[in-house]
C-alpha cells in the first residue's frame, strides 16, 4: 500500500517540491495507525488471557508448577502445595458449579469431585440433598481442605480423602462426578484410565460434569491443552455422551474464552458397553 501511494503522490504538480515531506508525513501517519493497531491487539490478549499464537500467556507461577512436576512426577504436586504453587486455585467455588447449584441444576445423592485441592466447590454444593466427596493426591491439599471447612455448618454433608483416584476403590458409587482443572493436570496418556474409572465408579443413570480448560493451543504442561474432541474420545467408548456442551459464561476474567461446561451421561446400559472390554 506505500509503495502505491508514493507512486500516485509524484504524478502530482507539487510533487517535485513536496514529495519528501509528504513520504514522511505518510509514513508517520502508517506507523501511528499499525502502533495503534498493535496496541488494541495487545489489549484484547491481555482480557482473553491469549498470545498473538493463541497461546498460553506466561506465568511464572504456572512456569514454576511445569518445572517442579517435570523434576518431581511423584511428588510434585505435594510440593507445589507446600511452596504454596497453585495457580490453578480459585480460593473459592468455581462460579459455575456453585450457579448449578443454587438453581436445583445438579444431581442429587452422592458427588465426587477429583483433584479437589483446597476443596472450595466440595463446600460449596454439599447439602442434606448431597453428600460431596472430596479426592486429592496431596496430604497437604486435604488438610487445608479439613481446616478451611471443619466448623462449616454443612460440614457432616462432606468428606476429604487423601487418595489417588487411578487406584482408589469406593464402596458406593455415585449420582455426580465434576471434574474441573482435573483432567488436564493429569498427562495425556492417563485420559483413557481417567475415563474408564469414571465409568466403573458413576451409577449407570449418573451424570459427569466437565469443566474443560484449558482450550487453546499451547504446548507442554500441566496444565495440558485440551478440547472437546480430547474429552470425546476417551468418554465415547465408555458410552457417554454429551447431553449439553457450551462456553462458561461465568468463568473467570483470565480464563473466559477458554472454558466449556460439558454434561455427559450414558447412552446405552452399562452390562453392554462393559461386555466390550
Amino acid at each position: 500500500m506505500q509503495s502505491l501511494s508514493i507512486g500516485l503522490l509524484c504524478d502530482t504538480p507539487f510533487a517535485g517540491r513536496n514529495l519528501a515531506l509528504t513520504v514522511r508525513a505518510f509514513q508517520s501517519t502508517s506507523l501511528g495507525i499499525l502502533r495503534g493497531t498493535q496496541a488494541r491487539m495487545s489489549e484484547h490478549n491481555e482480557g482473553t488471557g491469549r498470545s498473538e499464537s493463541s497461546s498460553v500467556k506466561s506465568n511464572p507461577n504456572v512456569d514454576k508448577l511445569k518445572q517442579i512436576m517435570d523434576s518431581d512426577p511423584t511428588d510434585g504436586w505435594e510440593k507445589c502445595w507446600e511452596q504454596g504453587l497453585t495457580p490453578w486455585d480459585l480460593g473459592k467455588p468455581t462460579p459455575i458449579i456453585l450457579h448449578l447449584h443454587q438453581t436445583g441444576s445438579l444431581p442429587k445423592g452422592r458427588a465426587l469431585v477429583p483433584g479437589c485441592g483446597s476443596g472450595h466447590d466440595v463446600v460449596a454444593i454439599a447439602c442434606p440433598e448431597r453428600f460431596v466427596v472430596g479426592l486429592d493426591i496431596s496430604d497437604s491439599a486435604i488438610k487445608k481442605a479439613k481446616e478451611l471447612s471443619s466448623l462449616l455448618p454443612n460440614a457432616n454433608y462432606f468428606t476429604f480423602q487423601k487418595v489417588d483416584f487411578f487406584t482408589w476403590r469406593p464402596t458406593e458409587e455415585f449420582d455426580l462426578i465434576f471434574d474441573y482443572t482435573f483432567f488436564c493436570a493429569i498427562e495425556p496418556d492417563l485420559r483413557s484410565a481417567w475415563a474408564r474409572r469414571i465409568q466403573d465408579i458413576l451409577k449407570p443413570d449418573g451424570e459427569l460434569i466437565t469443566l474443560m480448560f484449558p482450550i487453546d493451543d499451547h504446548v507442554g504442561g500441566p496444565p495440558y491443552k485440551v478440547s472437546i474432541i480430547d474429552y470425546e474420545e476417551v468418554l465415547h467408548p465408555m458410552g457417554f455422551k454429551a447431553i449439553s456442551i457450551m462456553d462458561n459464561e461465568l468463568a473467570i476474567g483470565p480464563r473466559k474464552g477458554r472454558e466449556k461446561l460439558g454434561r455427559w451421561k450414558r447412552s446405552q446400559p452399562i452390562n453392554n458397553i462393559k461386555g466390550r472390554f
